[in-house]
């Protein structure tokens, strides 16, 4: 699918449940089609191997892509029941690669790519996540970052953890030097 249309981020998580709701209303708004885009790989354990014919890595593959599909089209239909009013015409794409690299590969021509943010991974100062971050970086259209109401909660769960740690990390300096002899 080429030409104005909406790119959605799927991969089951929450993030991009909420990238994909956005996604809808956003085309159904425009009047332009959606397409909803699952990347795969290969087991990197495969890769390792020149034994494994091009049969067996045909199969492969087209199970992977058949699994994202499937995976894309349940987004799609949990969406759809949430959705008010008709739903946009949806293409669904499984695509080779990297999240980062099949969204902004298919980013080009489009008028808005749309990605969910899971939350921080181990870096709970980010506000984006690796793949959200390239694809912000170097798509091809204008980014929109999504964040679940999972990731709000985790971010708001973190917050409240730093929040707890600073009085009591306050309380032990102060204690400390109302310890401490006046000085003299």
């Amino acid at each position: 699918m080429r030409g104005p249309r909406v790119v959605a981020a799927v991969d089951g998580s929450g993030g991009s449940k909420a990238a994909l709701r956005f996604a809808l209303e956003d085309a159904a708004r425009r009047g332009v089609p959606v397409e909803a885009v699952i990347a795969y790989r290969p087991p990197e354990l495969w890769v390792d191997y020149d034994g494994i014919g091009s049969p067996e890595e045909r199969r492969l593959h087209d199970t992977l892509r058949s699994q994202g599909e499937e995976t894309v089209r349940a987004a799609i239909d949990e969406a759809a029941r949430e959705f008010d009013g008709p739903l946009p015409e949806v293409q669904v794409r499984a695509s080779l690669g990297s999240p980062a690299d099949a969204l902004i590969r298919e980013s080009q021509g489009a008028d808005l790519l749309v990605v969910g943010s899971r939350g921080h991974g181990g870096f709970h100062t980010m506000l984006l996540g690796s793949t959200s971050m390239q694809c912000a970086m170097h798509a091809a259209c204008p980014v929109t970052v999504v964040h679940s109401t999972e990731a709000h909660s985790h971010r708001l769960r973190l917050h409240r953890e730093r929040q707890d740690q600073r009085p009591g990390e306050r309380r032990g300096r102060a204690d400390a030097s109302s310890e401490a002899e006046p000085p003299g």
